[in-house]
């Protein structure tokens, strides 16, 4: 900016202009000035910045987004190419309920004779009947369960 002897040479001239009681009050607002001028600049170089970062980030959100939707909108069109490639498309089925089957067991309570002629429906599972001349067949072939019989 300026050199040491173009200082000295100002010096001299504002020391003649104002004279020596009024330079330090000129060199105090002098500084004042400075100071508040560096603040501005600082605070302006400040908010530069801040808008520079906030423009770049704002870019960056938009290329995102725009590879985002790229992405969605070529797996969109594999999906659907797929889709037609393999089979028409069909809505989405949900998987069946599982109901347990609840079936009676003979064997789990020890009946009567007068008992087991009467409960051939009960034994029986999904749309079979027995006889009460085949449980007794089998009660027979079974010889750990003896049905309320004792030897």
């Amino acid at each position: 900016m300026f050199s040491i002897p173009h200082m000295i040479v100002l010096f001299v001239v504002v020391l003649v202009v104002f004279g020596p009681h009024k330079l330090p009050e000129l060199a105090r607002g002098l500084g004042k000035l400075m100071a508040e001028f560096r603040k501005a600049s600082t605070d302006f170089k400040l908010a530069f910045e801040e808008e520079m970062r906030n423009v770049e980030r704002q870019a960056r959100e938009a290329e995102r987004k725009k590879q985002a939707e790229a992405a969605e909108a070529s797996a969109a069109a594999t999906e659907t190419a797929t889709a037609t490639a393999v089979e028409p498309e069909t809505p989405a089925q949900l998987p069946e309920a599982i109901e347990p089957i609840v079936a009676p067991v003979s064997e789990a309570v020890a009946r009567g004779e007068e008992e087991k002629s009467s409960t051939p429906d009960l034994d029986a599972g999904a749309g079979e009947t027995a006889s009460g001349q085949e449980l007794q067949e089998k009660s027979l072939q079974d010889p750990l369960h003896d049905h309320g019989h004792s030897a």
